[in-house]
């Protein structure tokens, strides 16, 4: 592999997956975090891109490590940006949704404390810009749930 060098800082970049069920309530699935920033805080299963791979495949795998819950089709929700969204750095991060049809089993691990299902209407605070990814989030499930 080539090596380079470059005269401009590079931001990081992350995958996040919002994974929900397709009930007449739908159900969320939460990590509370086990680090910091917002150790504690509720979250999108996510995290930092390997080098190896698509954010796509970061999303798949950030979501089987944290909550053991494994999917094979996404939906990209966006890209966020925002200059103060991460506080370990300038961070963009690729959203992907993921819809199935009932709650899976599933549980906290990596560095998620834990992993459970909440009703999209009675979420905790989320961490991170995490509510403005759900509102898009939401839109891109009505969107294709939509008869």
């Amino acid at each position: 592999m080539m090596s380079y060098t470059y005269k401009y800082p590079r931001p990081a970049v992350t995958a996040d997956c919002i994974v929900m069920t397709n009930e007449e309530v739908p159900l969320v699935l939460l990590i509370e975090r086990g680090d910091e920033p917002f150790k504690g805080h509720w979250a999108f299963p996510g995290g930092f891109l390997n080098m190896d791979e698509t954010t796509e495949q970061c999303a798949i795998r950030e979501l089987e490590e944290e909550t053991g819950l494994r999917v094979r089709t996404l939906h990209q929700v966006g890209a966020y940006s925002k200059v103060d969204r991460d506080p370990r750095g300038r961070t963009i991060t690729v959203a992907y949704l993921a819809i199935i049809e009932e709650p899976l089993e599933v549980k906290g691990q990596d560095d998620a404390a834990k992993a459970e299902w909440f009703p999209v209407n009675n979420l905790p605070p989320l961490a991170f810009d995490h509510d403005d990814i759900l509102a898009d989030a939401l839109a891109k499930f009505g969107e294709l749930t939509t008869d």
